[in-house]
């Protein structure tokens, strides 16, 4: 299985494991995440989640392959897929969520960020948000909150032109908490987690639901909106010769494009 799951001081820890695929995520990832979600949310055993990856790699993103054979849909009828259900697992998880980001965070590897509690990151960590590129959109309400954090000429050079970014800038930007040796960021992300295990769960939960209540229906609105544009764009020319290219080891040419 690529996500390995366990409950250990009441931290339940979700652990991207393919390596050998750079933690690139299929269809059934998406569905253990939102799995795994629900489940540390139903344990009262559990006072925090933690989110990790492998050394080096936190993930590389959508495993495209597996996504053009089996693509999300957008809209309504589309947010029962797995993509839509972790989503919907992560910003519903009345826990906190804490991430530990090893290395590259590549497409929902950087988005999925912004819906998590505390973030630390390695100073290895590599993120970027190459959606354009490959001929989609952004997702995961990233068109909504990046604007927000990091300011709307920022937002438009990550999300745009899919720049990649440091993790100490991932801090500047408001999107992690702090940025450690690469070594030392699971031990970190693990010691904050079960810090939640001497607060009381009540009011850490009202806490939470608190910090995300004001944006919690333009959020979900944000992500429908994308994900109906994500599918989409997912069927175009343009997106067609991006992954024909990817796939082929050169560079795309969108010039017969207007």
């Amino acid at each position: 299985m690529s996500i390995k799951t366990a409950t250990l001081n009441g931290v339940a820890t979700i652990e991207i494991a393919r390596p050998e695929k750079k933690n690139a995520l299929t269809i059934a990832m998406y569905q253990a995440m939102a799995d795994a979600l629900h489940a540390a949310r139903a344990d009262g055993a559990v006072r925090a989640v933690l989110m990790t990856g492998q050394p080096g790699i936190f993930t590389s993103g959508n495993d495209i392959e597996d996504f053009m054979s089996r693509p999300p849909g957008g809209g309504s009828d589309g947010m029962d897929s797995p993509v839509f259900q972790f989503m919907r697992a992560l910003i519903e998880c009345d826990k906190p969520v804490v991430a530990a980001v090893t290395g590259a965070a590549i497409g929902i590897g950087t988005t999925m960020l912004l819906h998590c509690d505390l973030v630390y990151v390695s100073d290895e960590a590599r993120l970027a948000m190459p959606f354009v590129g490959l001929g989609l959109v952004p997702e995961f309400a990233s068109s909504l909150l990046l604007p927000q954090l990091m300011g709307q000429a920022r937002a438009a050079e990550k999300l745009l032109l899919g720049d990649p970014f440091t993790g100490a800038d991932a801090v500047e930007y408001g999107i992690a908490n702090a940025v450690l040796p690469a070594g030392e960021v699971v031990n970190h992300a693990r010691r904050i987690a079960e810090r939640f295990n001497g607060l009381p769960p009540g009011a850490v939960r009202d806490a939470k639901k608190l910090l995300r209540g004001p944006q919690a229906e333009a959020i979900l609105k944000t992500i429908r909106s994308e994900g109906e544009l994500f599918a989409a764009r997912l069927r175009s020319p343009e997106a067609m010769e991006a992954f024909q290219a990817f796939f082929q080891k050169r560079k795309p040419d969108f010039s017969k494009f207007a």
